[in-house]
This record gives C-alpha cells, sequence and structure tokens, in this order.
C-alpha cells in the first residue's frame, strides 16, 4: 500500500536558491531507494517561502529506512540551517 509523505518547510527569500539546490539534491538521492515511488516540489503561491514536497513510498517502512538513513540526516542538516522554523512531516495512508 503506498504513503504519501508530506514534508513543509519554511525559508527566507535570502536562502530560498540554497534550498532548491538541497531540494534537488535530496530528491536525486531518493530516486536510488528501495521503495521510493516518487515525488513533487511546490511553493506555495500565497505565502512567500513556503514550500512543500509530497513524496510517494511503497510503505512506510521504506520511507522510515530513509528518513532514518546518514545520507538524508546529511542533506537534511544543510536544509536546517535555511530554514526559519523545523522541517514538518506528515504521513498519509490510503484510507
Amino acid at each position: 500500500m503506498a504513503v504519501k509523505i508530506l514534508i513543509k518547510r519554511k525559508v527566507n527569500e535570502q536562502t530560498a536558491d540554497g534550498l532548491d539546490y538541497l531540494l534537488k539534491k535530496m530528491r536525486s538521492q531518493t530516486l536510488n531507494q528501495a521503495g521510493y515511488i516518487s515525488g513533487e516540489t511546490y511553493k506555495r503561491f500565497d505565502e512567500e517561502g513556503e514550500n512543500l514536497v509530497i513524496s510517494t513510498w511503497q510503505s512506510v517502512d521504506d520511507w522510515r529506512r530513509w528518513f532514518n538513513s546518514e545520507e538524508r540526516k546529511d542533506i537534511q542538516n544543510q536544509i536546517d540551517i535555511l530554514l526559519e522554523e523545523p522541517t514538518e512531516y506528515e504521513i498519509y495512508i490510503p484510507a
């Protein structure tokens, strides 16, 4: 059963380019992960600096393996430096 992970981040305009670069870097790393299906990145229309990534995985376990990997944590640590607020994660499963 595929799951959707919603990842929300808020960045100021001075660091937005850095965030875009790191999100692309992270996306390229997810392509090699077991269970990864797809990902989409959005910028909020009515709120400057708010970003949303919707990541689709075959299972919650696949997502958790990636979430806990050193590879992801290294990139996330670089992202955290750019953010105004902590990254928010939400896991959704089919109803």
